[in-house]
């Protein structure tokens, strides 16, 4: 079963995926997730699917790196995250608000609807896949 450091240190790695941007400490980031070819992110749209890390570090390289790109906030509202009963998988679900600037210009979103899974490696959670999707109500 999971305890409570686990559940501390899950939460944690969840910020710090989208948190890191704030500095750009885009070595924390490739240090929570899954550095693998399974790792995968859906965005809202289906150009922007990123399978496998090599991938995900190419997207760092070419977009949040830039000079242009500059994170300013971002909050996570009603994070749930629950554990599986061997307690070395995690899945979690929340709502986001991420913005940033690109080139001065505000970007970003609010009220995305973020879901993934971590799984305990070698002792420390890693993020192996994500989902952020937009409620959309007729």
């Amino acid at each position: 079963m999971p305890t409570e450091a686990d559940r501390l240190a899950a939460e944690a790695v969840i910020r710090d995926s989208i948190g890191w941007a704030l500095t750009k400490d885009i070595e924390r980031l490739f240090s929570i997730v899954a550095q693998d070819d399974d790792f995968f992110i859906f965005h809202p749209d289906s150009k922007s699917t990123i399978v496998g890390f090599e991938a995900f570090k190419q997207l760092g390289a070419r977009a949040w790196m830039r000079d242009e790109f500059k994170a300013t906030d971002f909050s996570i509202r009603d994070l749930r995250v629950n554990f599986a009963e061997l307690g070395n998988v995690a899945w979690y679900s929340c709502c986001l608000d991420d913005h940033a600037e690109w080139n001065g210009q505000p970007i970003g979103w609010d009220n995305a609807r973020w879901t993934g899974t971590l799984e305990k490696r070698s002792g420390q959670w890693r993020v192996v896949q994500m989902h952020f999707s937009f409620a959309k109500d007729d």
